[in-house]
């Protein structure tokens, strides 16, 4: 077994989920006529969790008397559309199968719902390849420190063995707060400048380039 942990964030970085968070944030908006957004719109706003993604879909913001009972419908639309997605980001299934035959341990943490997330890596992935997938719970959400090391202390990985991986602000910020190595990918959400102004460790502009980091 390799000591070597790879914690990976789920959207942009595993999957393009980007389409199915648009329509359920648009069917949403439209329930209660509110404007739309386009999938470049929705890509400037995902990130943080789906508070503040509906915060930011709002003309009010949070300060919208309805925030809570919108926020639970949003909920309910992405129940309908989470898990519409056709796989991988091209190249990447075959990334993360060539690091789990290596002996690496991986795992997945996102700030989506718990529950979805362990139903779309059950979907993408055969049981077993991720040691641990999680999404939000009662603990604090990225770029919190606690449960990205909570996973590497469960595993019996240090921190220092440890690196995070995705595609965006929060997921270098969780790194740097877990005393984690940072990876950030480029194909994902968020331009490659603003990763760059993140300052992490490694950037990889694609799956292959990923696996050199790692495979020698």
């Amino acid at each position: 077994m390799n000591d070597k942990l790879l914690i990976f964030d789920l959207d942009g970085t595993l999957a393009d989920t980007l389409h199915t968070i648009r329509d359920a944030v648009n069917m949403c908006m439209e329930h209660y006529g509110y404007p739309t957004h386009d999938y470049e719109s929705i890509r400037e706003r995902v990130g943080n969790g789906v508070r503040d993604l509906i915060g930011r879909s709002l003309p009010l913001g949070k300060d919208d008397p309805r925030f809570d009972e919108i926020l639970e419908h949003f909920n309910s639309c992405y129940l309908i559309t989470h898990d519409q997605i056709d796989g991988c980001y091209d190249g990447l299934y075959s990334v993360i199968e060539q690091l789990a035959d290596k002996g690496f341990r991986l795992a997945v943490l996102s700030n989506k719902p718990d529950r979805l997330v362990k139903g779309i890596v059950k979907k993408l992935f055969p049981e077993g390849m991720f040691a641990i997938s999680m999404g939000q719970t009662e603990q604090p959400r990225k770029p919190d420190p606690t449960v990205p090391l909570m996973m590497a202390e469960r595993l019996g990985v240090a921190a220092e063995d440890t690196w995070f991986i995705g595609d965006s602000e929060v997921d270098v910020a969780t790194a740097k707060n877990a005393g984690m190595h940072s990876v950030a990918v480029s194909w994902g959400f968020r331009s490659r400048e603003s990763l760059v102004d993140c300052a992490p460790d490694a950037i990889a502009d694609s799956p292959e380039e990923l696996l050199a980091l790692f495979v020698k």
